[in-house]
C-alpha cells in the first residue's frame, strides 16, 4: 500500500504561479512512475503531466504545456507540480498519483491516488 499526501493548492489570481507538492510512502518511490492529474468543476478528471522513474522523461497535457513543471526528489519521495501563469480555467482539485511501473498518462494506468488538492484561479 503506498499513502499520498498533496499539499500546496490554495487560491491565486490570475497570472500567477503555485507549487504543488506530493509526498508518497514506499522504499521504492524511485521505481515509481508520478502523475498529477486534475478535476474541474462539473468535468471528468484529466491527465495534467507525468514524469518517470528517474525523471528521465516527463509528459504534459497541451493545456499546461509551457507552463506546469513536474519534477521528482527520490531522496524526499516527493514529485513537484510547478504552476506559472495560472488561468480561471485551470481552477480544479488536483490529484497525484503512482504507479507501479513506466510512464503513462491514462487514469486507469496509476494504481494509487491521494485526496487531491484545490487550486482556485481567480480572474
Amino acid at each position: 500500500q503506498v499513502q499520498i499526501v498533496e499539499s500546496g493548492g490554495g487560491l491565486v489570481q490570475a497570472g500567477g504561479s503555485l507549487r504543488l507538492s506530493c509526498a508518497a510512502s514506499g522504499r521504492t518511490f524511485s521505481s515509481y512512475a508520478m502523475g498529477w492529474f486534475r478535476q474541474g468543476p462539473g468535468k471528468e478528471r484529466d491527465f495534467a503531466a507525468a514524469i518517470s522513474e528517474i525523471s528521465s522523461s516527463t509528459y504534459y497535457a497541451d493545456s499546461v504545456k509551457g507552463r506546469f513543471t513536474i519534477s521528482r526528489d527520490n531522496a524526499k519521495n516527493t514529485v513537484y507540480l510547478q504552476m506559472n501563469s495560472l488561468k480561471p480555467e485551470d481552477t480544479a482539485v488536483y490529484y497525484c498519483a503512482v504507479r507501479l511501473g513506466t510512464l503513462r498518462v491514462g487514469v486507469r494506468d496509476y494504481d494509487y491516488w491521494g485526496q487531491g488538492t484545490q487550486v482556485t484561479v481567480s480572474s
